[in-house]
């Protein structure tokens, strides 16, 4: 048996020239097209959560590339990440209400010692505990409901 004649047959074929007109390449963008085993591109998830103040139906998108969001009013201790201080009765919101904690895709709520309390959907927070936010839970900061917030997280 010839070794060089076995070389040469099981020598990887070389292929040249594969493309020989651009113009018959996909036009199609590449984001609109499937993948080569036909599920279709892969697009970055992205969470969004906001706090929809109820009284006046603004609505605040919370840094969520922070992990503890701080809320409260503007002091020189811990600087509020949302500012209450411009929504009517803000007056029974703390300096240092209450802070949001993101865990992953998860995002909890802690009274941080404030006077007039934090409230989960019409539920006192005791200080100190943590609740899990869902999508439609009411926040009320302080007393009589005056100050409150609907919790949504978007993906």
């Amino acid at each position: 048996m010839n070794n060089s004649a076995n070389e040469s047959n099981n020598s990887p074929e070389i292929i040249t020239n594969v493309v020989k007109d651009c113009n018959t390449l996909p036009t199609k963008p590449i984001s609109s097209q499937t993948n080569p085993l036909g599920s279709p591109p892969t697009h970055i998830q992205t969470l969004l959560a906001t706090l929809v103040h109820v009284q006046t139906k603004v609505e605040l998108e919370l840094p969520i590339h922070f992990t503890v969001i701080h809320i409260g009013k503007p002091n020189e201790e811990v600087p509020p990440n949302v500012d209450v201080s411009g929504f009517p009765h803000s007056q029974v919101v703390s300096r240092i209400h209450a802070n949001i904690i993101r865990d992953g895709d998860d995002f909890y709520i802690e009274d941080k010692g404030s006077a007039n309390g934090t409230y989960i959907n019409h539920t006192p927070l005791p200080v100190g505990n943590r609740h899990r936010l869902k999508t439609g839970d009411r926040i009320a900061l302080g007393k009589e409901d005056k100050v409150s917030f609907i919790f949504q997280l978007k993906v």
